[in-house]
């Protein structure tokens, strides 16, 4: 039980295969990515709509790469406190509040981000 830790070997996809598991892993079971999924929907239905530039595409890609990598984070920081200990710790509570607000963060980057491209894309096509 007591053994290092030794990285998987085998072929060099095998490590894509670790992260796309790892990907669902965080997804799994975690509500407030669901949530992040369907406002990833929504803005890519806005962006159709307002027919955005591919700038202003690759703008919202990143906000929403950052918003679900930084979710994706905080799961990982939950898995692993709940992995360390299973009664409550205030360094760890501490901890993963600090994550949780790392994701309201970005989260809230991302909303002003794309907020003020949707609002101006919307001012440009109605003649403002």
């Amino acid at each position: 039980m007591n053994q290092p830790y030794q990285p998987p070997t085998g072929p060099w996809y095998r490590k894509y295969l670790n992260a796309a598991r790892g990907w669902r892993l965080g997804m799994a079971g975690q509500s407030s990515f669901l949530i992040h999924l369907v406002c990833t929907v929504l803005v890519v239905i806005t962006a159709i709509l307002l027919r955005v530039s591919l700038e202003q595409w690759c703008l919202l890609g990143l906000c929403v790469s950052c918003v679900l990598s930084a979710e994706l984070f905080n799961s990982a920081i939950e898995r692993l406190a709940h992995s360390i200990d299973d009664q409550y710790n205030n360094q760890i509570g501490a901890a993963l509040d600090i994550a949780a607000g790392a994701v309201l963060m970005t989260a809230i980057a991302a909303v002003a981000i794309g907020g003020s491209l949707f609002i101006s894309r919307w001012l440009e096509l109605s003649g403002n």
